[in-house]
């Protein structure tokens, strides 16, 4: 059986200056709700890389998008019940 989905990911790819400073805002917020954000290089992914592109860094929230390259941090604290 596959392994459930993080509830909070990030697309990104490497030499990304947004996607590192996306990882960094989401790991705060994702430490504040009990979760560990998991990464996802969109290049290794060929599905991946044709609907994203270079529309990176992109927040994916229990599989749906979130936000994109910038985390919008008051809707995602919201969303993950912090205040």
């Amino acid at each position: 059986m596959a392994e459930p989905a993080a509830r909070l990911q990030l697309l990104t790819r490497a030499g990304c200056h947004l996607c590192e400073v996306a990882a960094e805002t989401l790991a705060r917020i994702a430490d504040d709700a009990g979760l560990v954000p998991a990464e996802v290089d969109v290049d290794a992914d060929p599905e991946l890389q044709a609907e994203y592109g270079d529309r990176v860094p992109v927040v994916l929230l229990d599989g749906r998008e979130h936000s994109y390259f910038t985390v919008d941090v008051p809707r995602l604290r919201r969303d993950l019940g912090l205040r």
